[in-house]
C-alpha cells in the first residue's frame, strides 16, 4: 500500500449547546493514501462537507485527531507550520460563483495566494505563473483580466481549481465541485481533475452525492449517514456488492440511461434500524468495512 497522507481518527464536530448538541460529524475515522481519490458520499445534511471543512481547519473539531503527513493538524501552532499546511492542503468549493470575489479579476483571485505567501514578487514571473495555471485548467491567459460574472459556471469552477493549484498542494478536498454545474459540463470538470491528478501526483478527497460520478473518479468510497461512515471500501466493491442497507438504498436511486430498465426498476427504501448492541466498524471482506452491531452485520451479509 502507498503511504498514508491523511489519517482521520474519531472526528466529532457538534453544533448547538452541550445539553442539546447537533452531531454534524459523530466519530468518523478513515485514512487517505498518497495518489488516490477517496469519494465521500451521502445525502444532503449527512456531514460530508462539515468533515472536509474540519480537516482543512475551517471548523474547529469538537473531538478527535487529524494527522496530515505524520503531523497532528490541531497541534499546529507556529505561523510557519500553518502556512506550510495551507500550501500542502487546498479546497475546491461547491459554488464556483460564491467562492470568487466579484470585484477581483480571475488573475487577481489566483494571484492572491502568491501575495499571502510571498511568492513570485517579480511582476512578469507572477503573470506568467497565473497564465500557466489558467492554461493548465483549459482557459486562456487572456481570461486573467476578466471578472467572475463574465464566465460560465464551468469556467468559474476551472478558476477555482486553478486557485487551488496555485500553491502546488499535494492534497485537495473537492467539496461537491460539480453539483452546481450543468450535466454537460460535469464530465469535463471531472476529467480535468483526473488529468491534473495524474500530471501533478495529487491526492483527492472527493465529496459528492452523485454516486455514478463518484464511482468514475474514486479508488475507494466512504458512505456517510447521520454523521457516521456506514460503509467504506474499494469503489467497485461498494458499487457491485454493497452490504449496509443505506448504501443499497442510495445505489438503487442512481438513475440509469436505459428508459426501459428505469421504468421497471425498484427503489429500495431505507429505515434506520435502532439497536442497543455496540456498533462499530467490521471488516467483512479485505479492505471493505461496514458499520453496525455484530448481529446486524450477519443479517445484512
Amino acid at each position: 500500500m502507498p503511504n498514508k497522507i491523511l489519517e482521520v481518527k474519531n472526528l466529532k464536530l457538534y453544533f448547538g449547546t452541550k445539553k442539546q448538541p447537533i452531531k454534524a460529524v459523530d466519530g468518523v475515522s478513515f485514512d487517505v493514501y498518497e495518489g488516490e481519490t477517496l469519494g465521500l458520499v451521502g445525502e444532503s445534511g449527512c456531514g460530508k462537507s462539515t468533515t472536509g471543512r474540519s480537516i482543512i481547519r475551517l471548523y474547529d473539531m469538537t473531538e478527535g485527531e487529524i494527522i496530515f503527513k505524520g503531523k497532528s493538524v490541531s497541534a499546529i501552532q507556529s505561523k510557519k507550520d500553518l502556512r506550510q499546511f495551507n500550501r500542502d492542503m487546498q479546497m475546491i468549493f461547491q459554488d464556483p460563483y460564491a467562492s470568487l470575489n466579484p470585484r477581483m479579476t480571475a488573475g487577481e483571485a489566483i494571484g492572491e495566494a502568491f501575495d499571502i505567501h510571498g511568492l513570485y514578487k517579480n511582476k512578469a514571473e507572477r503573470a506568467n505563473q497565473i497564465a500557466s495555471l489558467l492554461e493548465a485548467v483549459g482557459l486562456n491567459r487572456e481570461h486573467a483580466n476578466r471578472y467572475a460574472h463574465e464566465f460560465s459556471g464551468g469556467q468559474r469552477q476551472r478558476i477555482g481549481i486553478a486557485r487551488a493549484l496555485s500553491l502546488n498542494p499535494s492534497f485537495i478536498i473537492a467539496d461537491e465541485p460539480i453539483s452546481a454545474l450543468d450535466v454537460s459540463i460535469q464530465a469535463q470538470v471531472v476529467n480535468l481533475l483526473k488529468q491534473l491528478q495524474k500530471e501533478l501526483k495529487l491526492t483527492y478527497l472527493f465529496i459528492a452525492h452523485d454516486l455514478s460520478m463518484v464511482k468514475y473518479i474514486s479508488d475507494r468510497i466512504a458512505v456517510m449517514y447521520r454523521g457516521k461512515i456506514v460503509e467504506l471500501g474499494p469503489a467497485e466493491e461498494i458499487y457491485h456488492r454493497p452490504i449496509h442497507p443505506y448504501t443499497q438504498s442510495l445505489l438503487s436511486a442512481v438513475p440509469q440511461p436505459d428508459p426501459l430498465f428505469e421504468s421497471c426498476r425498484q427503489r429500495i427504501p431505507y429505515e434506520h434500524e435502532e439497536t442497543t448492541a455496540r456498533e462499530n466498524m467490521h471488516e467483512v471482506r479485505p479492505h471493505h468495512f461496514v458499520y453496525g452491531a455484530e448481529e446486524q452485520i450477519k443479517k445484512w451479509g
